[in-house]
């Protein structure tokens, strides 16, 4: 791990002049903090937020110190509103280069205390507006995010195409009494790292994840309940989402940004989720991937095949393995062929000697 100093939060400013940035929940607090912050060092920003009014705020406050800002009414989730959010962007601006799905909303529903219907029976929970806002709707950024950012397979001189997601501490610990909240920031951390091993290598990931930060977010009772406890800045943590999106380190793709009090951003790479119960699964999932260099694991792979499909679709199915095996060994292959044809050449010049 690496800790990042408030001093190098920006150091990479440049990359970002020009470039078209799309932030939710930008109104106010942390997303407000990171629009300023972009739109500060030349980038054209685009805010979607369910309060227009707030997002009007922001954009007059990037505009006033001669920057470029938009903003869009957008409930996030609802896909066409994204829709018209990314669409937005590219209409005025001509391209989407760094998108940050920040909107959040706190615990809300009470789902750790079952309720109960009319006849005394345990009654569907109706309020799934965490989920709702802080999964589905996130999804919804991200998702379109693959689409707009028409990422080149590898990065280019000028390239700057990242998606740097909003997890939390509650990303790696419970939060007592905050079920759905944690679930949605433990599945920003899990997302992250399903899509850094598909993305193409031009397009950075990350997730940043704060402890308690003073924003909006925090009820009035949790405030009361962290009172003497240093809060996260809220500009630390703007300055963690903008070196994610900028550091040019290729080698910090896919990491994790920690925020885990007053102190300095660090950053955990990807390779160095080893610990506990990721390093046994770690250990057994780089078994799996020896194994299936061997040729046992062919045997294996058919005898499943044969018993899940049945033994026709196999017999089709040979062809198509055999050609799979062959395509993977084909340089071991080729030298079993050239040893072969060498000898047979040397068996028949030796025959033919007195």
């Amino acid at each position: 791990m690496s800790f990042i100093s408030d001093e190098k939060l920006f150091s990479h400013n440049e990359r970002v002049k020009g470039k078209v940035v799309i932030i939710t929940g930008a109104a106010n607090g942390i997303g407000k903090e990171t629009a300023l912050r972009f739109g500060q060092y030349g980038a054209k920003v685009v805010i979607g937020d369910v309060n227009l009014a707030g997002a009007q705020e922001t954009v007059f406050a990037i505009k006033a110190k001669g920057g470029s800002a938009l903003a869009l009414r957008c409930d996030v989730t609802k896909w066409d509103d994204q829709v018209a959010l990314f669409e937005l962007a590219e209409k005025e601006f001509g391209a989407v280069d760094v998108v940050v799905p920040n909107a959040g909303v706190s615990e809300m529903g009470g789902f750790h205390i079952p309720k109960l219907n009319e006849a005394g029976k345990p009654a569907r929970p109706t309020n799934m507006k965490t989920l709702d806002v802080n999964l589905t709707g996130a999804l919804y950024t991200i998702q379109l995010a693959l689409h707009y950012l028409h990422a080149p397979a590898k990065a280019e001189p000028g390239t700057l195409k990242a998606i740097i997601l909003i997890g939390s501490m509650a990303s790696w610990m419970s939060i007592p009494g905050g079920a759905l909240y944690t679930a949605s920031k433990h599945a920003m951390l899990g997302v992250m790292r399903s899509l850094s091993g598909t993305l193409p290598s031009s397009v950075r990931i990350g997730c940043i994840h704060p402890f308690f930060a003073d924003t909006s977010i925090l009820s009035i009772p949790v405030k009361l309940f962290l009172a003497g406890i240093p809060l996260t800045k809220v500009e630390r943590v703007a300055g963690a989402i903008f070196y994610a999106a900028t550091d040019p380190d290729a080698s910090t793709n896919g990491s994790s940004w920690l925020l885990a009090d007053d102190g300095e951003v660090f950053c955990v790479p990807k390779e160095e989720f080893k610990f506990g119960v990721y390093g046994m699964l770690d250990q057994r999932v780089n078994s799996i991937k020896n194994a299936a260099k061997g040729v046992g694991w062919w045997i294996t792979y058919i005898r499943d095949v044969n018993r899940i499909l049945g033994r026709p679709l196999l017999k089709a199915g040979i062809p198509v393995v055999a050609a799979s095996v062959a395509w993977c060994y084909r340089s071991s292959i080729q030298s079993v062929i050239v040893s072969a044809l060498q000898w047979y050449k040397q068996k028949g010049v030796d025959k033919r000697l007195p």
